[in-house]
């Protein structure tokens, strides 16, 4: 119920998700969707992308969701993205001209870096304006700061805030499971190896978080870090789903051993830096994305910027430089394009017209989607099911 009550917000909270349904608004034999193809995101929107630290524990600013990701044509991430813009112009006070704006500052953005052809990255050292901000405050931040957001501290040891909302109590047979889980996760991590404690189970929970991943099996985990209590870990577990583009694309896919593989695989190669102890992990056979939490407050705060025009070009256009980067990783891998290719589409002009286009008609078609799920959630009539093949809550009226 917490998703549907989520997705009746506004039009992109709707559309954040309903990834699925977007696709369904595209017109799949669009000559657009013949594009080069690279590895990409799937699900690529203004708050898809944050601030973490990563394995080596600097501070980078990227795009920090991969449930969808696969391989299929750039064009797929760059509508998405367009599309978001419009959907989101309304809560951010923007008229339609000065969507049109963002637009071209994110497409101009992603060229020069697509011509450019090196993939860079944003950290802390090169980042300006709102990316230097928000990496400074995620860097700053101790991690006992981080630990007493989700725990609670007494008589020296730590345990999860349980307050019935974002995080609910787990029976006593799913704690050894995780424990047990760990323990195997502990044994395949590389030289040199932690500590005889490292990764034991502390406490855990279930985690309630998100917008499209709401409603899927997802935990949030307590473990010991280098010295008890103010240098523990607090991790993140979720159930890896089926990617919706790739339900979507009519082409063949790598075959990855399971979905949890395919996140993880393709996140390694996107981004620069991946979270500290991203794995793919089995819980009842399941397949599971294991990685250290990251805090939603360190996304960009879009609701601090409503009617700021310049704040929202600045985050826009390093948002389009940073996938840019990500997909000029994704190039030549499982299948892509080559660089060389990728850059030769991007410099023609009509495509990014066309992408345009495209996003608008179909946050228009998104809009009018919401709207009749409003009338159809405020009557009472629709409901939360879950899909055989991979768990993903789909809605239905």
């Amino acid at each position: 119920m917490m998703k549907l009550e989520l997705l009746r917000q506004d039009p992109f909270a709707f559309f954040r998700g309903t990834n699925a349904l977007f696709l369904d608004f595209l017109p799949r034999a669009h000559p657009l969707f013949r594009a080069p193809s690279a590895l990409v995101c799937g699900d690529l929107h203004l708050e898809n992308f944050g601030a973490f630290k990563g394995d080596n524990r600097l501070g980078y600013f990227d795009i920090n969701d991969f449930d969808d990701a696969c391989r299929a044509p750039f064009t797929i991430d760059i509508v998405r993205f367009i599309a978001g813009i419009y959907l989101a112009a309304h809560g951010l006070e923007l008229d339609r001209s000065e969507a049109k704006r963002l637009v071209r500052q994110f497409v101009l953005a992603y060229r020069d870096s697509v011509a450019d052809g090196k993939p860079r990255w944003l950290e802390r050292t090169l980042a300006k304006g709102v990316f230097r901000a928000l990496l400074r405050r995620a860097m700053l931040r101790t991690r006992r700061e981080l630990l007493d957001r989700y725990t609670t501290l007494n008589g020296g040891r730590r345990r999860l805030r349980i307050d019935g909302k974002r995080a609910l109590k787990l029976a006593a047979s799913e704690h050894r499971r995780l424990a047990k889980l760990l323990m195997k996760l502990r044994a395949s991590l590389p030289a040199p190896k932690p500590g005889p404690r490292f990764f034991r189970l502390l406490d855990a929970a279930r985690r309630v978080a998100g917008n499209g991943s709401l409603g899927l099996e997802r935990y949030i985990l307590l473990v010991h870090g280098p010295s008890s209590p103010d240098e523990n870990f607090v991790l993140d577990l979720k159930f890896a789903a089926p990617s919706a583009p790739t339900a979507w694309l009519a082409g063949a896919q790598p075959k990855w051993p399971d979905d949890a593989i395919r996140v993880v695989s393709i996140q390694r190669i996107m981004q620069a830096i991946s979270p500290a102890l991203l794995h793919a992990a089995k819980v009842r056979k399941q397949p599971f994305v294991l990685k250290e939490l990251q805090p939603s407050i360190d996304r960009l705060d879009l609701a601090r910027w409503r009617a700021k025009p310049r704040r929202l070009r600045q985050a826009v256009e390093g948002m389009g430089h940073v996938a840019a980067w990500a997909h000029l990783r994704g190039c030549g891998q499982f299948g892509g394009a080559s660089v060389q290719v990728l850059q030769t589409y991007v410099r023609a002009q009509r495509w990014s017209r066309e992408a345009d286009r495209l996003g608008e008609v179909a946050a228009a078609r998104m809009r009018r989607a919401w709207q009749v799920y409003c009338r159809d959630y405020d009557a009472g009539a629709v409901v939360l099911t879950s899909e055989t093949s991979g768990g993903r809550g789909e809605i239905e009226p």
